[in-house]
């Protein structure tokens, strides 16, 4: 059967307006509930007595527990545990699986996060004995191999930057914001000029205030112009002797380059600030642009959003910061120096580091992945990959800005981003939209961010999505706003054919129940 009509996510030919009311029962009929569509909790499927497993009696003598564990730390029984057979948790486990949507198993288009595929090769790599095993205390003289990697990721960072140093220390995008801007502090306050404001753009992204205040800052807010971008004339007035930098995303979070950003970083240098750049959206970048040669001081990038390596469920991430010169002897202790004898040696003497801000050199694991995602691709295959994920979401865009409104209507970089304004003349709303998606196979965009834009749609294929994938998705996104045109309740309602229907989102935030409990 044609994959199409099987998940009836097309109704219509590309362009054609589709019979909505045709095909809504049928699409619901077609939908197959699962057989565990209400899976119970795995204590609820537990009944006293059963066991999954059945060991033969010990035949050599044993040694006493509480000698073993220590006094006070050794219970008998321990109660609360489901009691249930090897089949009933071999099924609920295995059936859950089958529950997960991931970047394996279809396009994940949430804008902002860049969740493209990992090579299966980089997790192969990761795995290798001595890369996977070694232990961050062993000597340095038996880690050469693990050091070299780090420093060589180090290398290839700074050159796809423009930067001179790098610190791999930082384990997330958002700690890497932190530490950028703590950088920041400390050279400022090396100069005796320390200073108290942190100018954050409202196109940037969403943690850096969070970080800039959590540095000790004050954060001022500088508003976009109608194209987009940050206003110049809005920020040589907000540039007072009290500011200590310019947090900027570049490409921003609504999917615009920045085309005055030589003006921007000149401007604020010219009063005495520095530049960071947020890098989380550097795959609109590598291999095109760096960002050192438009004026940026500092910058972090998202290892597990540009260099392809697992993002999502906790982490671990790694946001790694390149600093300019200037920067370079506060970054985080140690860094990885190559001695004159070829070798490799962790660098503790720096007086003027800002310390450690993660344990030992940062998620050593994802930078392997990142680096082997470097090494295989090359320069010109990462030139390639930012075009593609560029050429991929100006498609996407193209294709739906006449049925969905288009706030900032020009070209995009790697993302694009919509407003539900026509829909929700309707009464229909970004999250209604994407909870109606999940019906036609795809994981969701992103809704309602960045907050410059009212009900946003945003979206990011990256590279990863291949033309007929983009194209399944677009006349889904084309269905469903055909279906609000005819029938918004239908759209309010969704999603229909999921296993769970809609949650209540924010009484889950706000009163969350993380633990079972008999009733």
């Amino acid at each position: 059967m044609d994959d199409r009509r099987r998940h009836s996510a097309l109704p219509g030919e590309p362009g054609q307006a589709p019979s909505v009311a045709k095909d809504m029962e049928n699409r619901i009929r077609q939908a197959r509930p699962h057989v565990t569509r209400n899976e119970d909790l795995i204590f609820e499927v537990s009944s006293p007595g059963k066991s999954g497993v059945e060991l033969p009696p010990l035949d050599v003598p044993t040694v006493c527990a509480e000698e073993l564990l220590g006094k006070g730390l050794h219970r008998a029984d321990v109660e609360g545990f489901p009691e249930v057979s090897e089949l009933e948790v071999i099924r609920h486990f295995t059936r859950l699986s089958t529950w997960n949507y991931g970047v394996d198993t279809g396009l994940y288009p949430l804008g902002s996060c860049t969740m493209k595929y990992n090579p299966r090769i980089n997790e192969v790599v990761a795995s290798l004995e001595g890369l996977a095993t070694d232990h961050p205390y062993t000597p340095e003289s038996l880690t050469q191999g693990c050091l070299r990697i780090l420093h060589e990721a180090a290398r290839c960072l700074a050159e796809i930057t423009g930067m001179d140093a790098v610190s791999l220390q930082p384990a997330a995008g958002a700690q890497g914001e932190l530490t950028g801007i703590l950088l920041i502090r400390a050279c400022l306050a090396d100069r005796g000029n320390p200073r108290k404001h942190i100018l954050v753009p409202d196109s940037a992204h969403g943690t850096n205030p969070a970080s800039a205040t959590i540095s000790g800052y004050e954060v001022r807010n500088i508003k976009s112009n109608a194209r987009g971008c940050v206003d110049l004339a809005e920020l040589d007035r907000a540039l007072t002797e009290d500011v200590a930098g310019l947090m900027l995303t570049n490409p921003n979070t609504l999917g615009i380059f920045e085309t005055q950003i030589r003006e921007i970083s000149s401007l604020v240098h010219a009063r005495g600030g520095l530049v960071y750049m947020d890098g989380a959206n550097m795959n609109a970048l590598v291999g095109v642009a760096r960002p050192a040669d438009f004026g940026v001081d500092v910058l972090h990038l998202n290892l597990h959003k540009t260099f392809s390596t697992p993002h999502g469920g906790g982490g671990p991430g790694s946001g790694p910061v390149a600093v300019k010169r200037g920067l370079e002897p506060y970054l985080p202790v140690p860094t990885i120096e190559q001695s004159t004898d070829g070798s490799y040696r962790l660098d503790y003497d720096r007086p003027k580091s800002i310390g450690r801000v993660r344990a030992f050199y940062g998620n050593f694991g994802v930078v392997v992945r990142a680096l082997a995602y470097i090494l295989a691709n090359g320069p010109e295959g990462l030139r390639q990959t930012t075009e593609d994920a560029v050429l991929n979401a100006n498609y996407v865009m193209s294709r739906l800005q006449d049925v969905y409104e288009l706030p900032y209507d020009q070209a995009c970089m790697h993302e694009c981003v919509f407003s539900d304004r026509r829909q929700a003349a309707r009464g229909v709303r970004t999250m209604d939209i994407a909870k109606r998606l999940i019906d036609y196979g795809f994981h969701p965009y992103t809704t309602a961010f960045p907050l410059i834009v009212s009900g946003a749609l945003m979206i990011e294929p990256t590279e990863s999505a291949s033309q007929a994938e983009l194209d399944n998705f677009i006349e889904a996104m084309r269905s469903i706003a055909a279906e609000i045109e005819e029938d918004p309740p239908f759209v309010l309602k969704a999603p229909h054919t999921t296993r769970i229907s809609r949650l209540d989102e924010a009484t889950a935030a706000r009163k969350p129940l993380l633990r079972w409990k008999p009733e």
